[in-house]
């Protein structure tokens, strides 16, 4: 047998055992990193080009979700205000700020404010806000109490595991239509009304669905 394989192939049977444990723990590593909450940005708040108070916008003054996130309700996407939105107002209110320098300069030459994205869907998962929104599921549900936040944060993980929890159990946070965009609004369970909200499940024949399919598309 020594004719056949050089003494170089004794030494293989422990060169695969180490490379297979080196890809082992990197594979460990990169699932333990990669479908966690850590990696999900619990808590992630980026500075932003325009300190855009929400807590201001939203909570004191009240403004709707709906007039900055122009199409949360008919498209799958909540589209980031442009320029022309902020001026509606700025150009009256702090129209000299210079906070607000970015916001001006994209009004006058057509270049989008770079703001920087804070709840990133990875591109390998399908997401509809309207279908959301539509059903009775507040925006709190997913961003949290935004109109109490000074700087946005994430402050959900957005993990495939919790998007699941929803879905396997819809009716624990459904809100009634009108209180959808009430960001102070209770889910129908927390005001001891669950009954409600599971009759709102059969009555919008509400089936999230829960195979790769529905979201991974």
């Amino acid at each position: 047998m020594s004719k056949i394989f050089p003494k170089s192939a004794n030494a293989l049977p422990l060169q695969i055992l180490i490379f297979l444990a080196v890809v082992g723990g990197i594979a460990s590593a990169a699932i333990n990193y990669y479908a966690t909450p850590k990696y999900s940005r619990v808590g992630y708040a980026p500075v932003q080009p325009v300190p855009f108070d929400h807590g201001l916008h939203a909570g004191q003054l009240g403004i709707d979700c709906r007039y900055c996130h122009v199409g949360v309700e008919k498209s799958a996407t909540s589209s980031v205000p442009s320029a022309q939105t902020c001026m509606n107002c700025h150009s009256i209110v702090k129209a000299q700020s210079p906070l607000l320098e970015p916001v001006r300069r994209s009004f006058e030459t057509g270049e989008p404010v770079p703001w920087v994205k804070i709840h990133a869907v990875p591109d390998y998962v399908f997401f509809n806000h309207s279908v959301h929104v539509n059903r009775g599921i507040s925006c709190v549900e997913c961003h949290g109490k935004v109109n109490e936040m000074a700087v946005v944060r994430q402050a959900e993980p957005h993990s495939m595991s919790w998007c699941l929890d929803c879905h396997r159990n819809p009716a624990e946070r459904l809100r009634n239509a009108e209180d959808v965009f009430n960001l102070d609004s209770q889910t129908l369970a927390a005001q001891g009304k669950l009954g409600d909200a599971i009759a709102l499940v059969h009555q919008g024949k509400i089936q999230p669905p829960q195979s790769c399919s529905g979201c991974h598309r």
